[in-house]
């Protein structure tokens, strides 16, 4: 699938004219690898960062969490998209957490809080608003990021990692193709019920979870979109501000060894991080058409 098909897909060019416009993501990024973020017990936790090109700095950062069953994976995994966001001017933050072969549950989401917290407390280093991180999560990365939007300053989460004080809230959440319950990949075997309740993101849903972008592609079997529709649904009924978008024919990862469906990605997740975090601002509403004999109507924009 080529960049314009999958735009056609995902209704970019119909939506946004302009974006399709734009060029692939800079080759020249300038890129910071293994940076030491905090501890995770014995382990220097990593991450490597993204700088957008001067001029287009959005001042926002986006904290990738890369997918692999919570047992593999790496950083190097969240590459792909990674560029694409920073090629449109936000920081990304492509981040290590400890793998469960390496320590169990609870120790993946406190790393994830430690990266936000090491985040904020780098914010003039980073070039970025402090009030502006997001978390983007790939499977089981996925599940990472929607736990972070809704125990937002939960300290029983917050580990000790490094940053010990700082907030661990998010100004938005992304999730792409998410892992949406604690499974037997994530918890202990022999784990009850409610150990498996407590650690998936469903059950921390309230008005507070911070607003979600879901991206799924249809033909996903590893991961069912149905999954996210569900998780879209229960957020949209508790008031989150949220949005979804599937993807015709796109399989589980679509986005990872394809560029152009990754700066897709990248394209429609702004349009909603613009609305809701950079300019917050709703849509118009829309207003009562005019008669034929008014000379037509613009509905509802001011």
């Amino acid at each position: 699938m080529n960049r314009r098909s999958f735009l056609q897909s995902a209704g970019v060019l119909a939506a946004a004219p302009a974006f399709a416009q734009q060029q692939a993501p800079p080759s020249n990024l300038k890129i910071e690898n293994d940076v030491v973020f905090g501890k995770g017990g014995d382990l220097d936790l990593k991450l490597d960062i993204y700088h957008p090109p001067a001029g287009t700095e959005k001042r926002m950062a986006i904290i990738h969490l890369h997918g692999g069953g919570f047992a593999g994976g790496s950083k190097a995994g969240v590459a792909g998209s990674s560029r694409a966001f920073t090629g449109l001017g936000y920081v990304s933050i492509a981040s290590q957490y400890r793998l469960t072969g390496q320590s169990r549950w609870p120790a993946q989401i406190e790393d994830v809080k430690a990266a936000i917290r090491w985040t904020r407390a780098n914010a003039s280093r980073l070039n970025i608003d402090p009030n502006k991180i997001a978390v983007a999560g790939y499977s089981a990365g996925g599940l990472m990021a929607l736990f972070a939007a809704g125990t937002q300053d939960k300290k029983e989460f917050d580990g000790n990692g490094g940053n010990a004080g700082v907030s661990t809230t998010v100004s938005a959440c992304i999730a792409f193709y998410p892992a949406t319950n604690a499974t037997a990949g994530l918890m202990p075997e022999g784990s009850d019920r409610a150990a498996m309740e407590a650690a998936s993101p469903a059950t921390y849903i309230s008005a507070g979870f911070a607003p979600t972008v879901f991206l799924h592609g249809l033909a996903d079997t590893t991961t069912r979109p149905e999954n996210s529709i569900a998780f879209f649904d229960k957020l949209r009924a508790a008031g989150v501000k949220v949005d979804l978008h599937l993807f015709q024919g796109a399989p589980h990862a679509y986005e990872g060894s394809n560029a152009d469906a990754a700066l897709a990605s990248a394209q429609v997740t702004h349009l909603f991080l613009d609305r809701v975090v950079l300019n917050p601002k709703e849509y118009p509403p829309f207003g009562a058409g005019r008669g034929r004999g008014g000379g037509g109507g613009r509905g509802g924009q001011q």
